[in-house]
């Protein structure tokens, strides 16, 4: 639920999910329509159904209980390095490399001197920071995690505030500015948003026609697209008259 959504909007949901499905089995359980339902708007549908393979996955190999190893855990539907390092450190205190955008920052500032990490991880990154964690890995995943989100932000770090500002390569060096700047990922009209408008019209429908889901987007090249990918990704279902989320 965290992927690329903030906590503010992840917290209710998935508080009001724990409710509802405390267990892997309990959300195998479910129904994929309830399971797409209950996700709502934290985006990227397609994770809800990820999570709900996943949870049918763990039920039936692995007695209800979440895999402990990392190779294990990247065996599930939409779980990658970092989510599976994620759960090893987060939920069973494991020493595991946790590197999400805040703490590469955080380190690429502090011991290397830039103001921005690569878009992707190297190998020698992967290995010069796998060797910093303590045994306290949970912790450490944790405290770094929040110290880039906090402190060592992307925009305006409080410099002044951080502990480590003596010793900060970055500072030392005078704050040189990365060359490369993150765009932001655009969002209104894109197929994304098209693909969203639908699913959200389906959750609040048991169906809908289609002379109904062309009433709702404009460009209808866009929605037969979004119909059609929403239909591959088994999110959707239709009769041929009608659509309804995936049971």
């Amino acid at each position: 639920m965290l992927q690329q959504t903030p906590v503010n909007r992840v917290l209710p949901v998935w508080t009001q999910w724990m409710e509802r499905w405390p267990s892997p089995q309990d959300v195998a359980q479910a129904k994929k329509s309830d399971v797409i339902t209950a996700w709502g708007r934290l985006g990227y549908p397609r994770r809800a159904l990820r999570l709900y393979e996943s949870a049918r996955i763990i039920a039936r190999e692995y007695d209800n209980s979440v895999p402990r190893s990392i190779e294990q855990l990247r065996t599930l539907p939409g779980v990658g390095e970092y989510t599976a390092a994620a759960i090893c450190a987060f939920a069973f205190g494991q020493p595991t490399l946790v590197l999400e955008i805040n703490i590469r920052r955080f380190f690429a500032r502090v011991i290397d001197g830039v103001q921005n990490p690569t878009s992707a991880p190297s190998q020698i990154e992967r290995k010069l920071r796998y060797e910093l964690i303590p045994s306290e890995g949970a912790i450490w995943a944790a405290a770094t995690m929040e110290f880039g989100a906090l402190i060592c932000k992307a925009r305006n770090p409080q410099c002044d505030l951080c502990p480590l500002k003596e010793q900060c390569a970055w500072r030392a060096a005078g704050y040189p500015q990365s060359e490369i700047i993150k765009k932001s990922q655009a969002w209104n009209g894109t197929d994304r948003q098209c693909r969203g408008t639908i699913v959200q019209a389906l959750r609040e429908n048991k169906k809908l026609g289609r002379t109904t889901l062309s009433a709702l987007w404009g460009d209808q090249s866009q929605l037969e697209l979004a119909l059609k990918t929403l239909l591959a990704d088994g999110l959707i279902e239709t009769t041929g008259k009608s659509f309804k989320l995936a049971d």
